[in-house]
C-alpha cells in the first residue's frame, strides 16, 4: 500500500487550501484515513480522522470549524479542505491508513501504513 499526499503550498492568512491523498494497493474501503501535521520544531499531531464509511470524522480541536476531511472512494482519495488557514497551520501534513476496527482513529500507533508529507506554509 501506497499514500502519496499532493496540495500544499504557499499561502496567506485566511486563504483556503485542500490537500489529497491519494491510496494504492489495497482497495481503500478498507482503511480508515487520517491526517497528521509536524510543525518547525514541534512533535507530530492528529489533525482529522475519518471512517470506512465516511459516516465517522473527529477533528484535532486546534481545526475544529476550519478543515474539512472526507473521502472519495471511487478515486481512492482522502481530502482536506483547510478553510482561513492561520500562520499557526505551518507544517508537513502526512496521511495515514488504519486497518483497525474502530471507526475513529486519533493515536499515531494505530496507523499502519503512512504517505510522504506535503509542506503547507502560511504567512502572515
Amino acid at each position: 500500500v501506497q499514500l502519496q499526499a499532493s496540495g500544499g503550498g504557499l499561502v496567506q492568512t485566511g486563504d483556503s487550501l485542500r490537500l489529497s491523498c491519494g491510496v494504492f494497493g489495497r482497495s481503500f474501503k478498507y482503511y480508515n484515513m487520517g491526517w497528521f501535521r509536524q510543525g518547525p520544531g514541534k512533535e507530530r499531531e492528529f489533525v482529522a480522522t475519518i471512517s470506512r464509511s465516511g459516516e465517522n470524522v473527529l477533528y484535532a480541536e486546534s481545526v475544529k470549524g476550519r478543515f474539512t476531511i472526507s473521502r472519495d472512494s471511487a478515486k481512492n482519495t482522502v481530502y482536506l479542505q483547510m478553510n482561513n488557514v492561520k500562520p499557526e497551520d505551518t507544517a508537513v501534513y502526512s496521511c495515514a491508513a488504519s486497518l483497525g476496527t474502530l471507526p475513529i482513529v486519533v493515536a499515531e500507533r494505530e496507523y499502519d501504513y503512512w504517505g510522504r508529507g506535503t509542506q503547507v506554509t502560511v504567512s502572515s
